[in-house]
Formats: structure tokens, sequence, C-alpha cells
């Protein structure tokens, strides 16, 4: 039954959040007395504080979101004069001042022709846009058997039944099965994996092989991520994106980029697939977008894709109530301004090779195997034998991740990754305003537990 709402002065943080709060993505039968909540109370810059005051260096930008830093009163300041101004109108039929200036500045952002914003709240309801968008454009098209999403194995887009779809996770998508029809699902980029003689082209070749064998009348978008996620930080081959590219057009399927991490200068520019010098037919936003000081996201759609819903009584009969929220705009507006203000996107080229440059040097260490990313958006692979790169088997992932490193990374002062959607990894994403001394800190932290961790774990 629920009880008081409002915690009175003196109560247990930690007795109320085991009571009450459900966490995302947690095992909730894990915490006790013996192991308690971690719960963040204050940040700054590139650190945040826990309720005992003791500091960590947030090396995945809360979820590869703050890229800015934290602490910027500035948005806070946008955010109060918003208030003053309008606090909330819908985009169901309106406008408002803030959500049209961010459209036009993304729009004069964007790539090639991506003219068109259509906003959500986050990144699974940009995915889920860009899924039915694509569906809805081949239907105005007179092709509305044109319903298929070919994503990647491993790949992560998101938790609403059409994301999930395209969701390449097992694990994640068993427990909702059966799901909404149409994912399929083909090789990834772990070039690491790959044999030496493979031709670097083959895992492009694979999406068009799946065109041909559902059969291109069927397939309505290819969605991808510049460099994926799931799995830690894939990078893709020289030439890769222009082949899948050329695929798209061949067989009339819509690509789709989903940046909602790669995005906002994780990879070094506004938008990840310039990095790799692609134009999609639509790019998925969020995290970022306001570096997470406020939840919003959106698709980027090209002139080609929104046309047919300009027209007479078109519509695309899809929103949210929360998109384009007058306060997460202004927020995004003066996170921009940040970004073009301190060049954040040019620091991250300035430095990305000295932030790989330290973690290339934890290849001394028996238990790393690969080293992989791009920018601030990085994974290290682990391995229990680096000439064979034989790798963990469940029950030992299990006990190397969640039963030690995790653990002994946060109690060193270091929030990071340890994933094993794959083969296991750790992985880091910090505020692109970490620097040198941020590096360090990293590379000590890592250091000293992965050796334990092969003394301890693996040997």
């Amino acid at each position: 039954m629920a009880t008081a709402s409002q915690a009175p002065a003196g109560t247990d943080l930690q007795q109320m959040a085991r009571r009450h709060l459900w966490m995302h993505f947690s095992r909730m039968g894990g915490y006790g007395p013996d192991h308690e909540i971690p719960i963040i109370t204050r940040a700054d810059g590139c650190y945040v504080y826990d309720e005992h005051g003791n500091r960590y260096l947030d090396g995945l930008s809360g979820l590869f979101c703050v890229n800015a830093g934290h602490g910027r009163t500035e948005y806070g300041e946008a955010a109060a004069r918003q208030v003053e101004e309008l606090d909330f109108y819908t985009l169901w039929s309106y406008a408002h001042p803030r959500a049209i200036e961010l459209a036009s500045r993304i729009a004069a952002m964007a790539p090639g022709d991506l003219n068109r914003v259509f906003f959500t709240s986050g990144g699974s309801e940009a995915v889920e846009s860009a899924l039915k968008l694509a569906r809805n454009y081949h239907r105005m098209h007179g092709k509305g058997q044109k319903h298929k999403v070919i994503a990647r194995e491993v790949a992560y887009h998101g938790t609403s039944f059409g994301a999930l779809s395209a969701t390449g996770i097992t694990e994640l998508r068993s427990q909702f099965e059966p799901l909404t029809p149409g994912g399929c699902h083909v090789p990834n980029t772990n070039i690491y994996r790959w044999p030496d003689n493979k031709d670097p082209l083959w895992v492009a070749d694979a999406i068009e092989e799946r065109i041909v064998f559902e059969g291109p009348e069927t397939v309505a978008a290819v969605i991808l991520e510049p460099v994926q996620n799931a799995g830690g930080c894939f990078v893709p081959p020289d030439g890769y994106f222009q082949r899948v590219r050329e695929i798209c057009d061949q067989y009339d399927v819509l690509m789709i980029s989903d940046e909602v991490i790669c995005a906002w200068g994780r990879l070094g520019h506004y938008f990840g697939c310039e990095r790799f010098d692609y134009v999609p037919d639509m790019i998925t936003i969020a995290k970022a977008l306001t570096s997470a000081y406020a939840p919003m996201g959106g698709v980027v759609v090209s002139d080609k894709v929104a046309e047919p819903f300009m027209e007479g009584d078109a519509s695309f009969a899809h929103g949210f109530t929360f998109a384009g929220h007058p306060i997460a705009a202004a927020i995004a507006m003066a996170n921009l301004d940040v970004y073009e203000r301190e060049d954040l996107c040019g620091h991250v080229l300035a430095k990305e090779g000295e932030f790989r440059q330290m973690l290339e040097t934890l290849h001394d260490l028996p238990i790393v195997g690969d080293v992989r990313g791009a920018g601030y958006f990085h994974a290290v692979e682990l391995v229990k034998d680096k000439e064979t790169k034989e790798s963990f088997n469940e029950e030992e992932s299990e006990r190397l991740l969640r039963g030690f490193l995790s653990g002994e990374l946060y109690k060193r002062g270091l929030i990071c990754r340890a994933d094993d959607r794959g083969d296991p990894v750790v992985q880091l994403a910090p505020p692109l305003i970490a620097d040198t001394e941020q590096f360090e800190e990293i590379h000590d932290v890592l250091h000293a537990v992965l050796s334990e961790a092969w003394d301890q774990v693996v040997r």
C-alpha cells in the first residue's frame, strides 16, 4: 500500500529508494543493507558526488549524454527565463518560438537536405518515430508492403516495441516477445573478431543479401549507428557507409543513422555521419541535444522523406505530449551556444588522439585484447588469451564484470560501463570537456583494477 510520498527530515534515502524507487535495467534484489544503492547527490564538470561526499569521475557522461559537463547554471537560467515567457504548449497543431528556433538551428547544422525536425521526448521515441515514418513514407508512395527494418546484431536501438524490434540483443528482446513484426538483423562491424583475410566490406554486402532475401518490396529501412554502442564501440571499415548508401538507393530503402549517442560532439562532429562522410535519409537524436539537462529527442528528416506529408490534407499521425517542450528547447539552445562558444567538437578532435593513446597503453595487460572507438567514445575488450582472442563464458563474464569490475571501478572513483552485451568490454565516454587530467585519472584506475581482475578472477 502506498504511504506518505514526502519524506520527513532525516529519513534514510537508502531505505526509501529500496522501498519505492524502481531503477531501470537494475537487479533490484541485489540491493540491501550490505549493498547500497549508489545515490548521486551533486555534480560539477566531469565529476559527480554521492550521498557520502565521495567524488567520482563520470567516465560515461551520465549515460552518454552530459556532453557539455555537469553544473552549468546558465542552462537553469535559460529554463527560468522560458518559464516566465511560456511554460508549456504542445506541438499538436500549434508551434512556439523555441521549437521553431531550435528546429531551424538543427537543420542548419545537419548534412545534405535534412531540413525538417520532428521532436520527441527521448531516444527510443526518436527511433520509434523514424521507423513509423519510414513505413508511412513508403505507404504514401503506394508501397505499403515495405515495412521491414534491417539492423545489426547486438545493436541497441531502444526499448519501445518498434525500437526493440530493431534492437539486436537477444536477452532484451526475449522477455517481451512477440515483438513488432519486421525486425531483421545482419552482422555488425566487430572487426577484432574477423579473420585477417576477410573482405572489409562483406558486412555491407550482407545488408544487400538480407534485403534480397526478405524481398526488396518488403524492406522499408536500414538503421545503423555511426559507431555501434552495444558490444563495445564497433567502428566501421573504410567505405562501409558509402556502400550501404548505394545499397539503400538501389533498393529504394531509407537509411536511418541512429545518433542518439553519436551526435552532438561524441565523435568530434555535430553529427556522427559527418565523421564517416555519409548522408542518411533520417538522423535520430536525443541525449546530448540538451546535455541531459532536460529530456529531449527528435528525428532530423530529409526533404525527400518529409515532402509527401507537406501537401494537401496529408498528416503523419504520430506525436508525443512533451515533444519539443519549450523549457527543453530553451535548454537545448543554451547547450548549442556552449558548444559553439567553447568549440567542444574541436576540443574532441584535438584531444581524441591523446585519449586513445592513453587507452592503448593498457595493451601491456594480459586481460586487454582490443581498444577501439572514435572521438570520446571508446571500449576496451577483455579476453582470457591475447593470442587466440579467447573470450569469457557466461559464468566467467558474470564473475568478472558484476562480481568484481563494476564494483571495484566505482570504489576507486571511476564510473564507466562494464558490459557483456557481446564479449566483455569496459566502455568509456567522458564529457567532451575532459582533458589530460581526466585521461590520467582514467588510466590509473583502469590499469590497477584490470591488473587485479586478472590476478583475482582470471588467473
